[in-house]
């Protein structure tokens, strides 16, 4: 890819737009489900919780998460009209149970204490004020809740051509500083290794990723 298009690539991921937008969209899904997965089994679901899901994508991965326990509501949001539109689309059948939210991406629009669990998947790359987006789901998350951040780590990303536009990086040890500076204390970390087809190209390359658990 030329430098003009890993633009445009660096930009869809951050927040994808239009015909563009859906097809990066899928793509997105298809090499991040394992991350996706993971992040949802770390959360430990149970009945009648209700799990917020920061930057969802198209989102074709809620049935997976309304399938842990009983009576579970999933509210997405996102700052892509793009991927807001896909994700009902998409999640049609489970409007009952889940909801999905268009947002500016800086002030998280809920009350105080309103969710068990918050999950979040390769967005805290974008995010501007990383300490004050932390304090943010902080405020929103129960006193007893969860919050599953999964991300990949520096050295893997560095590699990736597109992310030398507007991506912020992080290891494992920058991250954990990152969270330790805002109002959450405890953390568990769990580096991960996984194949995945690059966003790229068709050849597979060896993805390392860092699921945090973090509580208040």
């Amino acid at each position: 890819m030329d430098k003009e298009n890993l633009k445009i690539l660096a930009q869809n991921l951050a927040n994808p737009q239009g015909e563009k937008g859906i097809e990066i969209g899928e793509m997105m899904n298809a090499t991040n489900i394992g991350m996706t997965l993971e992040s949802i089994k770390t959360l430990l679901i149970e009945d009648d919780e209700h799990i917020l899901e920061i930057g969802h994508g198209n989102a074709s991965h809620v049935k997976s998460i309304l399938n842990k326990a009983q009576h579970v509501k999933y509210t997405g949001i996102d700052i892509s009209e793009t991927m807001h539109n896909e994700a009902k689309r998409l999640n049609a059948e489970f409007k009952n149970q889940a909801d999905f939210i268009l947002y500016e991406g800086k002030k998280l629009p809920f009350e105080d204490k309103t969710f068990d669990k918050i999950f979040t998947v390769n967005t805290v790359y974008f995010w501007e004020q990383p300490i004050e987006y932390l304090n943010e789901i902080y405020r929103i998350l129960k006193d007893n809740g969860t919050l599953v951040l999964t991300f990949g780590q520096r050295d893997f990303m560095e590699k990736l051509p597109f992310t030398q536009f507007d991506f912020t990086l992080y290891n494992t040890d920058e991250m954990e500083e990152t969270v330790s500076k805002s109002h959450f204390k405890r953390m568990k970390v769990s580096e991960k290794e996984e194949e995945i087809k690059s966003k790229t190209g068709n050849e597979t390359v060896k993805r390392l990723y860092t699921v945090l658990t973090i509580k208040k």
